[in-house]
């Protein structure tokens, strides 16, 4: 005699079917760190300047999450976030790199660690002229190759 079993849909623990297949992006978000930085320092100018990119640029968001029991979260960045180091003078030539590209970016200078506040940081920024301002990171997003050119001279992060 044969049993049947019935379980769960697939369909109603998850929106859509996972694949093998690796996904390629055409474009890259990417952060560039000055390699003399703590620890502390990289991973704070990191979250700080990622989140610049998620909230200007919509499209760099995927949906939203949801576990096997339904439980939601946030939604994140749909795509791998690469993370490169140089010394002050990269990140100064990839900056200019991005302006002159136009690429969206964000950017974290070393006076932003003695602020406290969105506004102070701000203040702090616009204080400063474009070529002097003393850059500890910088995001970008844009097509993968034109972030590539920007980035010309830094390495991934170890």
């Amino acid at each position: 005699m044969q049993r049947t079993y019935k379980t769960a849909s697939y369909a109603g623990r998850q929106s859509r079917p996972m694949t093998t297949e690796p996904i390629r992006f055409d474009t890259k978000i990417a952060v560039l760190l000055r390699e003399d930085l703590e620890t502390w320092q990289r991973l704070n100018v990191t979250a700080f300047l990622v989140s610049g990119l998620g909230t200007a640029v919509p499209e760099v968001i995927g949906e939203p999450y949801e576990d096997a029991d339904g439980v939601p979260y946030l939604s994140m960045f749909r795509q791998p976030v690469l993370v490169f180091e140089g010394t002050k003078e990269t990140l100064a030539a990839a900056h200019v790199r991005v302006l002159s590209r136009a690429l969206p970016r964000a950017v974290f200078t070393s006076d932003l660690f003695t602020t406290g506040n969105d506004r102070d940081n701000r203040s702090a920024v616009r204080a400063v002229p474009t070529a002097e301002l003393d850059l500890v990171g910088l995001a970008v997003y844009g097509p993968r190759n034109a972030v590539d050119k920007a980035l010309k001279g830094a390495r991934m992060h170890p």
